[in-house]
């Protein structure tokens, strides 16, 4: 009982659940999102639904409608989550400065102080 008990309150599970969740209400707002732009787009071309278009017996309007979607899923997961996402990250933890780490740093003065010892030239 111990075990399942140290595996429930480490972090992880409940971090995952939380996860899920928000995921499955945001999918909820995309998809709803997505069905009103492609209703938008739909109305532009007097065909709310492109899927009834068969020409010639294909297929073409669904994989028009699904092109539609993806790009339209695309544009509202970057545009609502990534870009955001990018300016907080970039805002609260802000990348490092180019240039040699410090670790790295002491590392190479580590090796010129051996070079230097043994006889041979500074590098």
């Amino acid at each position: 009982m111990t075990g399942f008990r140290n595996f429930i309150l480490r972090g992880n599970v409940v971090e995952l659940a939380v996860a899920v969740v928000i995921a499955t209400a945001f999918g909820a707002v995309v998809k709803a999102t997505v069905a009103l732009l492609l209703g938008l787009i739909g109305k532009l071309g007097d065909q709310p639904d492109f899927s009834a278009w068969t020409p010639w017996g294909l297929l073409v309007g669904a994989w028009i409608t699904a092109v539609i979607s993806f790009l339209i899923l695309a544009a509202v997961v970057y545009y609502v989550v990534v870009l955001p996402y990018t300016a907080a990250k970039e805002r609260y933890f802000p990348s490092p400065e180019p240039g040699t780490p410090e670790d790295v740093k002491l590392l190479q003065e580590i090796r010129d102080a051996l070079v230097v010892e043994r006889g041979g030239p500074a590098g």
